[in-house]
């Protein structure tokens, strides 16, 4: 530190401070947000650490400094995080026997005119008829839109009978058992199906964790940190983390395989994420390219999965950047290996 000018130690005052932040916003990862909530809070801010941290470390290593080591050390200490943040492993085998299934939170085909543009609607149908996902789960479904999907099996469920939002599967395999969750006090919910694929059971989850009612690109965001946002984000969190325990047990109740797909309104760094994720693979970290953003936000947040059990072969995921809704679809190709 003798050798720094002023405004290098202040740098490196700052940089200490973004690698210890960094360092501890990986608990997220491992502790509930029913055991230390406060953890989860720094735990989202984990994408924008690692970027702040790389720029640090080069910042000193091209000025040949050994304060590179600082923000290195914990990059590598955290390098999980780091390669769930951006993927290298594009795989592109397509076979015609594989399965593509999309999962898109389509925001009620824009029903409300969150964007500003006519015929989205349409939109978002001849995308997905353009793309033919052999099975589309949709969140945020909505009944108003007759759009007519072309699926011979479905399976959908509204959040109450008074309404006419909620959530859907179609499927060109048949469906042999469907249901619901049904989370207690929330507006969102888990579904799931299971299909029948030549003569072997594949059980197929849409879920749409807890909302943290938060709009990024709203222009009072910087604004809004209050005691109030606290309290609502904390019991979002938890809500999430509770859902999750509902969606493992139900799991075990199950012998054949499983995929968990949707909007887990959370990252790949958080503590709900590596629970799902327990004994299955990303399908983006198996065959995805670059951020694999999925909200629409400036910063590359990837809140949308598709996780598959591990002996199902996934061979290309994609992330669409199609702005139809404020979450991008995402679709995996993937062999279930069955007889």
């Amino acid at each position: 530190m003798k050798k720094l000018s002023l405004i290098d130690k202040l740098l490196y005052v700052v940089n200490s401070i973004v690698a210890a932040l960094l360092l501890v916003s990986f608990l997220s990862y491992f502790v509930s947000p029913n055991t230390i909530s406060l953890v989860s809070f720094i735990g989202l801010t984990i994408p924008f650490l690692i970027i702040i941290n790389l720029l640090f470390a080069l910042f000193w290593l091209v000025q040949f400094k050994r304060q590179f080591l600082l923000s290195t050390i914990v990059l590598f200490i955290g390098f999980q995080y780091v390669t769930k943040l951006y993927s290298f492993n594009e795989k592109k085998v397509l076979l015609t026997d594989d399965v593509k299934i999309m999962s898109y939170n389509v925001r009620m085909f824009n029903l409300y005119n969150w964007i500003d543009k006519e015929n989205i609607d349409d939109n978002i149908y001849n995308f997905i008829n353009d793309n033919e996902p052999d099975i589309l789960s949709i969140q945020e479904f909505h009944t108003a839109k007759k759009l007519g999907f072309k699926y011979p099996y479905e399976f959908v469920k509204l959040s109450g009978k008074n309404n006419h939002f909620g959530h859907a599967i179609f499927s060109k395999y048949k469906i042999i058992n469907s249901g619901a969750l049904n989370f207690s006090n929330s507006g969102n919910n888990a579904i799931f199906i299971d299909i029948l694929k030549n003569k072997d059971t594949v059980r197929i989850y849409n879920i749409h964790l807890e909302s943290l009612k938060i709009n990024p690109n709203h222009e009072n965001f910087n604004k809004e940190i209050s005691e109030k946002l606290r309290i609502r984000l904390e019991n979002s969190f938890k809500k999430q983390a509770n859902q999750v325990e509902l969606i493992i047990e139900h799991q075990k109740k199950i012998t054949h395989k499983s995929i968990i797909c949707g909007d887990f309104n959370n990252t790949a760094f958080s503590y709900v994420y590596k629970q799902l994720k327990r004994n299955k693979n990303d399908a983006f970290e198996i065959a995805g390219q670059g951020f694999g953003k999925t909200y629409d936000f400036e910063f590359p947040l990837r809140i949308d999965f598709i996780l598959t059990d591990k002996d199902i072969t996934v061979n290309n995921f994609k992330t669409f950047d199609v702005k139809y809704s404020d979450h991008f679809p995402i679709m995996a190709r993937i062999n279930f290996n069955t007889n």
